[in-house]
């Protein structure tokens, strides 16, 4: 799609965004589509229902995007955040990966969850998300009155040195046959995409289910959707067509607050799909810069739609409702939980959905490694508050050694307490 001026185009991307979005939010309302719930289920009940359709997503997302690729409508190679760059940070994606899986299940749901639940009144989810934007925020913007942020300041002087500088992207396809990538990925992607198929549709009980198909269809529709339409909007320059992108980083705008906003604004409207993390942090700008167009962005509209859809499909069942916390305790919980995840997100490039579903379809290493240690630090959460809960007077050395090795991270004879 072309457009003639840069405002045409913005309110496309953002409309298209927002439309897509509000669809997600009324499916994954509707189909209790969630990622922390999907972990549970497995990890508590032996119930990989809600888990099959989280990896159902991701194979969508990766059939699409190889599709949408192959045929050469979009170039993932050049996103945001870059899920393929060729600075392979492993350590932010499994530490920041962590970090987020502990904070969802403390806060009872990763980011999209709590945005859906906020759209069907839980005033909880309200409070998680603005602590989860506001750590967000100041893991990417300086620090009022500083040049330093959150991440300048806690991770980057340590955590760079672990950083691995490839040659060529970290994506599977470019690490396997540089100069043939797109042909590795297509068959490195189909691959494993057909293996994650098999894997989910051999159960019955999936296969039955059409809430859980459905979830995992629309997911993965939506981050498909998504690649293409921030992919094929262009304006029309002097010669030639121009992306977004490319128009922001070289044409100056005249509505960007002050805190040179300008470079990231041009990163802000690249080639992109939905993730929840950094878009709370915008929208954090957006209010405190007083609703400024600089941060009229992609994740603000999807921030939105997802809400939306989710409080349309909570009016029309009956189900919205208002719930508040049950107690002091667990209002720190959720607090810490949104911090963790404000600071995680970021950290790993991404949650559940923009790491777990949009980065894998990139087939980007760092993405298999945040979906990783997102549902390692959320099970291993799980477990520790289990066995706390069942043995009160244990100390969390015990706790902890006796999780991982239910886990089987340890040795079963390292136990300190009876399994459960």
């Amino acid at each position: 799609m072309v457009f003639d001026n840069f405002a045409d185009a913005q309110w496309y991307l953002l409309g298209t965004t927002f439309v897509i979005a509000l669809i997600m939010g009324a499916v994954v309302n509707k189909t209790n589509f969630c990622t922390m719930g999907a972990v549970s289920d497995w990890v508590n009940m032996g119930d990989t229902g809600r888990f099959r359709a989280w990896l159902l997503a991701m194979a969508v997302a990766m059939i699409g995007a190889l599709v949408l690729e192959g045929t050469g409508i979009i170039n993932l190679n050049d996103t945001f955040p870059a899920y393929r760059g060729p600075n392979l940070i492993w350590l932010h994606n499994i530490l920041g990966g962590v970090m987020f899986g502990i904070g969802m299940t403390l806060a009872s749901g990763c980011a999209n969850k709590n945005l859906v639940r906020l759209g069907g009144g839980n005033i909880k989810a309200l409070f998680v998300t603005a602590v989860m934007g506001i750590a967000a925020y100041f893991m990417i913007f300086p620090f009022p009155g500083s040049d330093q942020t959150l991440m300048s300041l806690v991770f980057l002087p340590w955590i760079q040195k672990t950083d691995v500088r490839l040659a060529v992207g970290q994506d599977l396809g470019s690490l396997v046959s540089p100069q043939h990538a797109l042909v590795a990925r297509l068959w490195i992607g189909s691959v494993i995409a057909a293996l994650v198929l098999f894997f989910v549709f051999r159960s019955r009980d999936f296969r039955r289910n059409f809430d859980n198909i459905l979830g995992g269809l629309v997911v993965g529709g939506a981050v498909v959707a998504a690649w293409y339409f921030t992919s094929t909007i262009h304006l029309q320059g002097l010669f030639d067509t121009v992306s977004l992108r490319n128009y922001v980083a070289n044409w100056g705008m005249t509505d960007h607050p002050a805190g040179a906003v300008q470079p990231i604004r041009s990163a802000f409207v690249g080639v992109q799909s939905f993730t929840f993390v950094n878009p709370t942090g915008q929208v954090a700008g957006f209010v405190g810069y007083g609703f400024s167009k600089a941060f009229w962005t992609f994740g603000v509209a999807a921030l939105f739609g997802v809400i939306a859809g989710s409080f349309l499909w909570a009016v029309v069942t009956r189900g919205f409702r208002l719930e508040w916390f049950a107690s002091v305790g667990d209002f720190i919980k959720h607090v810490v939980g949104a911090a963790l995840m404000g600071v995680g997100g970021v950290l790993a490039l991404g949650c559940t959905i923009g790491q777990g579903v949009t980065g894998i379809s990139t087939l980007a290493v760092g993405s298999f490694l945040a979906f990783a240690s997102i549902v390692f630090g959320s099970a291993l959460t799980m477990k520790v508050q289990f066995y706390k809960m069942v043995y009160e007077d244990a100390s969390f050395m015990q706790v902890l050694v006796t999780s991982l090795a239910d886990m089987r991270l340890l040795p079963n004879g390292m136990r300190k307490l009876e399994a459960i």
